[in-house]
């Protein structure tokens, strides 16, 4: 099952509303990046873990 993660779910500054979809971890690679790069995050191993207990499985469209 592929897996997503969509900003648009979590309040932000920047009010973004990108959404990350594909295998687990292109997702997880990807929406670490974003939150580090766009978000401004620290890159640490529990915002991984965070990113990852979001997300959620693709809907059917997206799959």
């Amino acid at each position: 099952m592929r897996k997503m993660v969509d900003c648009r779910t979590t309040p932000s500054v920047i009010n973004c509303t990108l959404t990350i979809v594909g295998e687990e971890e292109e997702v997880l690679d990807a929406a670490y990046d974003h939150m580090v790069s766009k978000h401004g995050h620290e890159p640490t191993p529990q915002l991984r873990e965070e990113i990852r207990a979001d997300l959620v499985d693709a809907e059917p469209s997206m799959a």
